[in-house]
């Protein structure tokens, strides 16, 4: 009589993770083939891939410069006009 020490469970666990680990690496060594047989599609898809992204940061950082010269621009000592007449009054509320 013997005996196990694991259930089916565990069994059919492992027998899933070891599938797809092998399935895992056939897309890999795939990949890893066409990548050499194409290099000239994959570089011109990374090259794409780096001008987007490079885009996107021009993109984003004259935003956010346009938009630090506008901010600067209203709050420059020249558009402090519309406080001419404004006051804060205060109260002390200590001496009541």
């Amino acid at each position: 009589m013997s005996f196990r020490f694991y259930t089916n469970l565990i069994s059919q666990a492992s027998r899933n993770f070891v599938s797809w680990l092998f399935m895992a690496g056939l897309a890999l060594i795939g990949f890893g083939i066409l990548v050499y047989l194409l290099r000239d599609l994959f570089a011109v898809l990374a090259a794409a891939v780096f001008v987007f992204a490079g885009l996107g940061c021009v993109t984003t950082a004259a935003k956010i410069f346009f938009t630090r010269e506008k901010t600067d621009k209203f709050n420059s000592d020249d558009s402090q006009c519309y406080r001419k007449n404004v006051r804060i009054h205060t109260e002390d509320y200590y001496d009541l």
